[in-house]
């Protein structure tokens, strides 16, 4: 069976939750193929943390859901994650997930209450927080609005460009129908060339926001009202 690898942002969840208010450094982790669960046990040595700390912390993370994608002409213009927690976050601790999640992107975004439904907002870049059965489910989910507008702008532009140059009489049809295709596909360019890379960032953030999210809910609650 291949053994468990974990990525370089759960590297760093699994040590930030390991060793509680401790620093690792700044020690640059290997991506790609990532490591295993013995080789992060002995880094965790070299820094003082013990092994069952470690392999606690990287059981946590598997709580974590597999991240979701919205596609426009099999280019990724929304991506989104979901995370199942075992227990109900406090309000402190939904504050604390509020911070993370302007920090992380950067973005004040807004806050709102609607009975157990809490939520943040920022544009398309939402967080909403649902009550379950057993605890709390956490969804992240964005869609890269203005690059869909410029592929179906541009997509628009060439029809008629495409249209145009068929049924076109003399040069200045031609030349005219020439021109829309030229802005169809800069607008169509514009707007596919941008969400590789946006997607992958929004992934990458979510995935961070999701492995410290649910070590954080791997420890016990701090609610009074959970006492007793």
């Amino acid at each position: 069976m291949t053994e468990r690898r974990f990525n370089e942002a759960e590297v760093a969840a699994i040590f930030e939750r390991a060793t509680e208010a401790q620093q690792t450094g700044q020690r640059q982790f290997p991506s790609g193929e990532g490591m295993t669960l013995a080789q992060l046990q002995e880094i965790g040595r070299e820094v003082g943390i013990s092994p069952e700390q470690v392999a606690d912390a990287a059981n946590a993370l598997e709580r974590v859901g597999s991240p979701t994608a919205r596609s426009f002409l099999g280019l990724p213009i929304g991506v989104g994650r979901t995370i199942e927690l075992d227990r109900r976050l406090t309000d402190d601790e939904w504050e604390r997930l509020v911070v993370d999640l302007r920090e992380t992107f950067d973005a004040r975004g807004s806050v709102r209450h609607d009975g157990s439904l809490r939520q943040w907002t920022n544009g398309n870049l939402q967080a909403l927080l649902e009550p379950t059965a057993t605890g709390h489910r956490v969804r992240l989910r964005t869609v890269k609005g203005d690059a869909q507008a410029f592929m179906i702008g541009g997509l628009g532009m060439l029809g008629v460009g495409l249209i145009s140059a068929i049924f076109s009489e003399g040069g200045a049809a031609v030349s005219s129908a020439m021109s829309f295709l030229a802005m169809g596909g800069g607008l169509f360019a514009i707007g596919a060339l941008r969400v590789p890379g946006w997607a992958r960032v929004r992934q990458r953030q979510m995935e961070q926001i999701a492995g410290r999210l649910t070590l954080l809910a791997k420890s016990p609650s701090q609610d009074p009202r959970d006492e007793g």
